[in-house]
């Protein structure tokens, strides 16, 4: 029988009903022809472009022709061979919001603003008197936008000149008494989130103040992370807030606010206490629409595929633990999707043929429970094989050396022996490297995901070992709750698409 491992991640607050993690794993559709309706593809690896500064990366843009790095408290340049130069310094220690209109950029680094001159290649600091400090920063019209930290108000500059603000061009988001969380301008109109409320305004070229609300235009959902906002799929997501709770994510229909995240994901989001320090970001990649959103105090990462409306998550792994996924903002530069980490200077290349995060490996997981929905009839079932229904023979090539001991070797591999004599190694043995023969580890839980087996390893075939079988024998029988959730995980560099499982059991009376 299949068992039921494609999916999106689903861990529900009773993990008897729902224990379906899924992690680094994203489900590709296949409407035509596929071997089955979807596959799990492996997220793509981090491949390392740059080190600039000595981190973290706070932030990163692109604009005529040159790409901009803010890396800890200073700000960068980046050429075509990723050789950084260093411009000037960035106060601050949290994320920044950029914006240009063609000639300047700025950044605004809550409270401190600054101005980059593309032409002089010269930031500075917001000199105008009248500057009353920025959080949020867009772009709109020929006028830079940014929100006042800690208040309902919102100001602009002159027209096509940063560095200028007259002290009366200033408004205030009065459709709720709530203050101004966040902000994005989006299809020429200016989006104002507070923490119960969002609204919308636009250029009405009025004389004195030229910027108006759109009647209607106002939502009674709120904004619960100011760096949660990002643009994906031709409209606006965020993760909200509003005066009867938090935690869910929504995108914008129209000027409405629609639910993307389901109730497991708001569980989890629901549960990490502080979430306004939730940073995300957006890409797209072969066809696959994400965004990524981070959680800094609670070292998780959720993200939201709009191509299949699925969720999953991605992970860093270290010591043996996954963490907070690294990326932590995002820009296009090269034909590459480039990324900055969130910890140090490191800018990435987000690569779907490079299977580790930089030098670290990538660990992806997949549990899921055995049985299709409705299929459990509470008898003890014989767990007699469960095979892995993936792309086999993805091994890398190649060997690795270690010292060891003298070697006599004879009639063995050709690596070894030339025609067939003895050829003695000095201090030399053979291993293969990591990946040579990638492993597959299995566990599972009798007990609704509670408790776990331990693991058990299978290879995925070496290179080339196309009609290789990943599969385990001899499984048990399920106890207790005459249920089980199976999980299968790996961390070898290795090509990963998951198209199935096969499980045969047989039951019992019991």
């Amino acid at each position: 029988m299949k068992s039921p491992i494609l999916g999106q991640a689903y861990v529900a607050r009773s993990i008897n009903e729902a224990d379906n993690r899924l992690v680094n794993l994203f489900p590709e559709i296949t409407p035509d022809g596929g071997k089955e309706a979807a596959y799990l593809m492996r997220a793509p690896g981090l491949r390392l472009l740059a080190s600039v500064g000595d981190g973290p990366i706070r932030g990163l843009w692109t604009y005529n022709g040159q790409a901009y790095v803010v890396s800890g408290n200073f700000l960068y340049s980046l050429n075509n061979n990723y050789v950084a130069t260093k411009i000037g310094t960035i106060e601050g220690t949290g994320p920044v919001s950029i914006a240009d209109n063609g000639t300047q950029m700025f950044i605004a680094a809550d409270p401190f603003g600054y101005i980059y001159d593309q032409k002089s290649n010269t930031v500075s600091p917001i000199g105008d008197i009248d500057f009353p400090g920025s959080k949020m920063v867009g772009f709109l019209d020929g006028y830079f936008v940014f929100s006042e930290p800690n208040s309902q108000r919102f100001w602009i500059t002159s027209l096509y000149e940063g560095t200028q603000i007259d002290p009366l061009d200033f408004a205030s988001a009065e459709g709720s008494p709530d203050g101004i969380v966040s902000l994005y301008c989006d299809h020429r109109e200016l989006w104002l989130f507070g923490t119960q409320s969002v609204e919308v305004w636009y250029n009405a070229g009025l004389p004195d103040f030229p910027f108006q609300r759109i009647q209607g235009a106002f939502n009674e959902v709120g904004c619960a992370a100011a760096y949660s906002v990002a643009k994906l799929d031709n409209t606006l997501f965020w993760l909200g807030a509003d005066a009867r709770g938090y935690g869910v994510v929504y995108r914008a229909n129209g000027y409405n606010a629609q639910r993307v995240s389901t109730h497991a994901v708001e569980y989890s989001i629901q549960g990490y206490g502080n979430i306004s320090d939730a940073v995300a970001f957006t890409y797209q990649q072969d066809g696959h629409a994400f965004y990524v959103l981070n959680f800094p105090t609670l070292n998780r990462t959720w993200v939201y595929d709009v191509s299949t409306g699925a969720w999953h998550e991605r992970a860093g792994f270290k010591n043996g633990s996954f963490i907070r996924y690294r990326p932590n903002s995002q820009m296009v530069w090269n034909d590459l999707i480039v990324v900055g980490d969130y910890e140090n200077g490191n800018v990435y290349a987000l690569d779907l043929d490079v299977y580790a995060d930089g030098v670290e490996p990538q660990k992806w997981l997949r549990s899921w429970r055995a049985l299709p929905t409705g299929a459990n009839n509470l008898k003890r079932t014989a767990h007699h094989s469960l095979q892995l229904d993936c792309e086999t023979g993805v091994g890398l090539e190649g060997y690795n050396y270690t010292d060891t001991q003298d070697i006599l070797c004879q009639n063995g591999p050709s690596l070894l022996c030339e025609n067939g004599s003895p050829l003695i190694l000095q201090q030399q043995t053979l291993v293969y490297v990591t990946g040579a023969d990638p492993q597959v580890m299995l566990r599972w839980s009798d007990d609704g995901g509670h408790t776990w087996s331990n693991e058990y390893w299978r290879s995925m075939g070496r290179v080339g070992q196309y009609g290789y079988r990943t599969i385990w024998r001899r499984l048990g029988m399920t106890l207790k709750l005459r249920d089980r959730v199976y999980e299968v995980s790996g961390t070898d560099p290795v090509k990963l698409a998951i198209m199935g499982a096969e499980l045969e059991i047989t039951g019992t009376n019991a």
